[in-house]
């Protein structure tokens, strides 16, 4: 489905920006301990970008096609970038501990969006 492909491109080209934002506006500005979490932050979106970009091929090519379990993994991985990286974000800017409470919401959506792409395969194969 193109609108995976369009949105990991999109959260790749934004991580590739804010990775370059960290290293350079804000290595200054920030502790190295924030900085690490902006890091990390820009990392776990560069990676499940390529994911992104991964079930947008399986979905559009006649491979596997587009079906419910693709569909949900992909929405599962957007739905952690947000809330992982973007709580991260957050943090990193605002010192807010808080924030770092959201930031599992997200890993369990990038695992669950994983697990969702491993039934989808294991179904492919019977």
């Amino acid at each position: 489905m193109p609108f995976f492909i369009i949105a990991g491109a999109v959260n790749a080209a934004f991580a590739v920006a804010l990775g370059a934002f960290g290293a350079h506006a804000l290595k200054e500005r920030l502790s190295e301990r924030y900085l690490a979490i902006w890091e990390t932050a820009v990392q776990y979106q560069m990676f499940h970008s390529l994911g992104l970009v991964a079930i947008g091929i399986l979905m559009s090519t006649s491979l596997m096609g587009a079906t419910a379990q693709l569909s949900w993994a992909g929405y599962l991985l957007l739905a952690g970038i947000i809330i992982f990286s973007g709580s991260l974000y957050a943090l990193s800017l605002s010192g807010v501990g808080i924030l770092g409470a959201i930031t599992p919401i997200g890993g369990v959506a990038f695992i669950a969006g994983w697990v969702m792409l491993i039934v989808a395969a294991v179904k492919f194969t019977n």
